[in-house]
C-alpha cells in the first residue's frame, strides 16, 4: 500500500498531502469518494484504497487492507486506466450474483511512470523493442525518429503513457549504461535538483559554539568515530566514561540542518536511503550536507544528537538513559582495519591522542564482548557473507572479495544497538513512533523450511518455539559442515524486517523494543525518529500531532523505498556478474547447488565469488558440489544460463 493511500484510509489534512498527490487528493474530494470527518479527510466507506493486482484472466483485485475483508474484484470492463501494480482508489459495487465487486475512479500511485526498453533482432531477424525488465516486446515511438533505425542494443526510456522516448541511455554494449538501468529500475536518483543544492550550500560550514549556546558542550570528550576505510561521511561517534561507565553516542544532527518542508526534506523523502553501488554512493542528502557539515569528521565541531547510556558495572543493563542535543568535537577516525589491528597487537603500538582514546576503547570492546554473548542468548547469530565489488574503469567486473564481521564491526555494532533499543523504549509502541520490527516467522514458512532441510539429511527432533528450533538448526548445520548454506535458507524462510507505528519487537536480534536511531545521513527513518524525541525533549505537542498523524504512511513509506534500494543494489551487482559470464562462456566452473528443482540454481566457487548460474531442468540435490559450463548470458536481464557437466562430489 502506498504512503498516500495510507494517509485516506487513517485520515489527513489536506496540508499533509505530498504535491504529487494534490491532483489525485482533489479529484478524489470532487467526486465524493473522501469525506471530512471531525477535520481529518478520509476515504468513504463506499471506496477502498490498495494496490491493484491484475490476472492472466484480465481480471483485478484490490489488495484488502484488513484481515477480515477479501480483495475487492474488479472486472476488465471496470479497470479504466489501471494497470498491475498500481495503487487505486476503486468504488465498491454489488454485481448481479451479489459478490462485492468495485470500478476503479482513481489511480493515485502508479506502479512505473516509465518503462526501459532495447532495441532488439531475434534469431530469425525480426526487430523488437524489449521492456528490460521483463523481456517481452514493447513499443516506443520518437518525433523524427524511426526506432528500427537505432543500433541494436539500444537502451531507451519510455513513457508509459504515450510511448514516447523521453532518454537515450547508452548501448547494452558499454558497461557505463548498467548503472542508469539499475537506477532507472528502481527509481533511484543521481543529481539533485538545483534548489536542494543551494539550499545546501547556504547552511554554515562550521559549527560556532557561541551559537548554540542551549547545547550541551562535550568538545572536552574524547569521541571518536570507527567506520569503512572509503567512507566519506561519518554518522556515529562514541565516547565511553570507564569511572561512571557511561556510553555517549554521538550522532549526526541532521534534523537541525534539515527543516520539514524544505526541498532537502523533499528529496531525502523521496529518496529514503543512500543507495551504494561498487563504485559510488547516491546520497540520500546532498555530498554538500552528508559530507561536510552534518559528518562528524574529526578535529571540528561538530553538533550531534546524543544517546547517554549509564550501564551497571556487573550486569552491564542500562540504568540511566537519556537524549539531548549537544556539540562534541572528534579526536580520531579509525577505519576497521585500524581497530582490528589495535585489538589484535592490545594498543602496544599506540601513541599520542590514539594512546589516550585506547585507555577507554579497549575496556569498551571487552564490555561490547560481553553485551554480544547476553544478546545471542535471544537473538541469533547468522552467518551472513557479503559480496564486495571492485569495478574497472570502464565499468567491468575485477574482483570480488568476502566481507565477514571482524572484531572492529562488533565493537561499534553493540554500541549502535544499545542506542537504537534505547531511542524505541521511548515511546510506547501503539503508533506513537517508528520501530523497526522483524516478526516472527510464519509455521507455514517453518514447516516448507523443514521439508527442505529433510531432503539434505538435516532433521530437527525436539523444539519448543521458533528461536529454539532455528538454533537446533544451526547446531545441526555445524555438524554437517553446512552452516553458512543452512543460515542462508534459514534467513529466506523469515520475515523481511520493516518500518511500523506499531512494536511487535525484533525477532532477529531478540529486542523487545528496536528502531533505527543511528544514521539519519543516509536513512529517512532515523530522522523521522530524531524529529520525535525532539517533540518529547521540548514538550511540541503540535510538530508531534503532525508527525503521528502521518507516521503509518512515513514508514509505508520508507519500508518501501528500502527494498527499492536494495534491489537496485542486488540488479546492479547481477548486470556485472552477467558481464563476466559473457567472458566465460563455454568455460567449466565448480558450483555448489542453492536452488533444486526445476528452477536450479548454483553459485560458483571460483575466484569470483557470488555469480548464480541457473540450470535448466538438471536432476541435482541441494548443495551438491558439480561442475558446470557457462552455456549463455543475457546481458540485458543480467541472466547467466549453465549445464551440467559432471557431479564432482555430494554435499
Amino acid at each position: 500500500m502506498s504512503a498516500f493511500s495510507t494517509q485516506l484510509i487513517n485520515g489527513c489534512l489536506s496540508s499533509d498531502i505530498e504535491q504529487e498527490d494534490q491532483n489525485s487528493f482533489a479529484n478524489l474530494q470532487k467526486i465524493g469518494a473522501i469525506e471530512n470527518i471531525d477535520g481529518l479527510w478520509r476515504l468513504n466507506s463506499l471506496y477502498r484504497a490498495g494496490r491493484l493486482y491484475i490476472g492472466k484472466e484480465g481480471k483485478g483485485y484490490v489488495e484488502a487492507e484488513f484481515k477480515e475483508q477479501k480483495d475487492l474484484l474488479i472486472e476488465p470492463d471496470y479497470l479504466g486506466d489501471a494497470k498491475n501494480g498500481d495503487t487505486v482508489v476503486a468504488k465498491r459495487i454489488i454485481a448481479r450474483r451479489g459478490r462485492a465487486s468495485g470500478r476503479v475512479v482513481e489511480v493515485i500511485t502508479k506502479a512505473h511512470l516509465f518503462t526501459i526498453a532495447y532495441t532488439h533482432r531475434d534469431e530469425k531477424g525480426n526487430f523488437n523493442l524489449l521492456n528490460i525488465r521483463t523481456g517481452e516486446p514493447t513499443h516506443a515511438v520518437m518525433e523524427g525518429m524511426d526506432i528500427k533505425a537505432f543500433k541494436i542494443g539500444t537502451v531507451l526510456k519510455v513513457d508509459v503513457e504515450d510511448d514516447k522516448v523521453l532518454e537515450i541511455f547508452g548501448h547494452l554494449g558499454d558497461a557505463r549504461v548498467d548503472e542508469r538501468i539499475s537506477l532507472a529500475l528502481f527509481n533511484r536518483e543521481d543529481k539533485f535538483p538545483a534548489k536542494c543544492v543551494t539550499e545546501a550550500l547556504d547552511v554554515e560550514q562550521e559549527v560556532d559554539k557561541d551559537e548554540h549556546p542551549e547545547r550541551i558542550d562535550l568538545t572536552h570528550l574524547d569521541f571518536c568515530t570507527i567506520d569503512p576505510v572509503t567512507a566519506k561521511d561519518f554518522d556515529d561517534a562514541i565516547y565511553f566514561d570507564l569511572k561512571s561507565h557511561t556510553l555517549y553516542v554521538a550522532i549526526a544532527d541532521v534534523s537541525h540542518y534539515v527543516p520539514y518542508f524544505t526541498d532537502i526534506d523533499k528529496e531525502a523523502k523521496k529518496r529514503g536511503f543512500t543507495t551504494y553501488l561498487p563504485h559510488k554512493s547516491f546520497p540520500m542528502l546532498p555530498r554538500e550536507l552528508s559530507e561536510n557539515i552534518c559528518s562528524l569528521k574529526p578535529n571540528v565541531d561538530r553538533l550531534a544528537f546524543v544517546a547517554k547510556i549509564e550501564l551497571d558495572k556487573s550486569s552491564l543493563k542500562p540504568l540511566k538513559e537519556e537524549f539531548f542535543e549537544a556539540i562534541i568535537h572528534s579526536k580520531h577516525r579509525f577505519n576497521y582495519d585500524d581497530i582490528d589491528k589495535i585489538i589484535q597487537n592490545k594498543g602496544t603500538q599506540a601513541t599520542g591522542k590514539v594512546k589516550e582514546i585506547l585507555t577507554y576503547l579497549m575496556p569498551l570492546y571487552e564490555i561490547t564482548k560481553r553485551l554480544r554473548a547476553t544478546r545471542l542468548k535471544d537473538g541469533f547469530d547468522f552467518r551472513s557473507e557479503e559480496t564486495k565489488l571492485t569495478i574497472d574503469a570502464d565499468h567491468l567486473l575485477k574482483d570480488t572479495s568476502i566481507e565477514t564481521g571482524t572484531p572492529s564491526h562488533s565493537l561499534i555494532e553493540e554500541c549502535m544497538l544499545f542506542a537504537n533499543q534505547a531511542s524505541a523504549k521511548r515511546f510506547e509502541g501503539d503508533g506513537d513512533s517508528i520501530f523497526r520490527i522483524h516478526e516472527a516467522p510464519q509455521l507455514s514458512r517453518i514447516e516448507q523450511l523443514l521439508t527442505e532441510l529433510a531432503s539434505i539429511g538435516l532433521y530437527v527432533q525436539e523444539y519448543e518455539d521458533s528461536p529454539s528450533l532455528i538454533r537446533a538448526i544451526q547446531k545441526e548445520a555445524q555438524k554437517i559442515d553446512l552452516a553458512s548454506e543452512v543460515d542462508a535458507m534459514v534467513i529466506k524462510s523469515l520475515r523481511q524486517a520493516s518500518y511500523s507505528s506499531n512494536n511487535v519487537g525484533h525477532f532477529g536480534l531478540g529486542f523487545s523494543h528496536y528502531s533505527h536511531f543511528t544514521s539519519p545521513i543516509r536513512r529517512y527513518s532515523d530522522l523521522i525518529l530524531h524529529r520525535l524525541i525532539k517533540t518529547q525533549l521540548r514538550q511540541d505537542k503540535e510538530e508531534a500531532s503532525y508527525l503521528l498523524r502521518n507516521i503509518d504512511a512515513l514508514c509505508v513509506r520508507v519500508s518501501e523505498l528500502e527494498r527499492e534500494a536494495t534491489k537496485c543494489e542486488w540488479d546492479f551487482r547481477d548486470r556485472k556478474f552477467a558481464r563476466w559470464a559473457e567472458q566465460h562462456l563455454n568455460e567449466i566452473f565448480e558450483a555448489e547447488v542453492i536452488e533444486a528443482g526445476e528452477s536450479a540454481k548454483a553459485i560458483l566457487l571460483g575466484d569470483i565469488k557470488g555469480v548464480s548460474i541457473n540450470l535448466r531442468g538438471d536432476n541435482v540435490m541441494l548443495f551438491d558440489k558439480i561442475r558446470v559450463k557457462i552455456t549463455e548470458t543475457n546481458i540485458a536481464q543480467a541472466i547467466i544460463m549453465g549445464e551440467l557437466c559432471r557431479e564432482v562430489r555430494n554435499g
